[in-house]
């Protein structure tokens, strides 16, 4: 069995972060990076062993981070149809 559906399966979701940091060589530069994986909310501990590993290794000073995640698997969404219609 494929291993990211087992994790959907235990409540990880897709999960995206903004990532604005200060450019090392331009210090009054901001820059973006996105960051998308599957992680369990709302501790997100894939994004802060990332965010960790960031802080530690790379350059760039961190500004802001924004989070937002959703689930992929959940539960089927009806409509009903508002009229029943024909055509020749």
């Amino acid at each position: 069995m494929d291993p990211n559906f087992v994790a959907q399966l235990n409540d990880y979701r897709v999960t995206t972060a903004e990532i604005l940091y200060w450019m090392p060589d331009h210090r009054h530069v901001l820059q973006s990076y996105i960051w998308q994986n599957l992680d369990l909310a709302p501790r997100f501990p894939n994004l802060s062993k990332f965010l960790d590993f960031w802080d530690k290794s790379l350059d760039g000073k961190l500004h802001k981070v924004t989070v937002a995640n959703t689930r992929l698997i959940k539960p089927a969404e009806f409509k009903f149809a508002s009229g029943l219609y024909q055509l020749h």
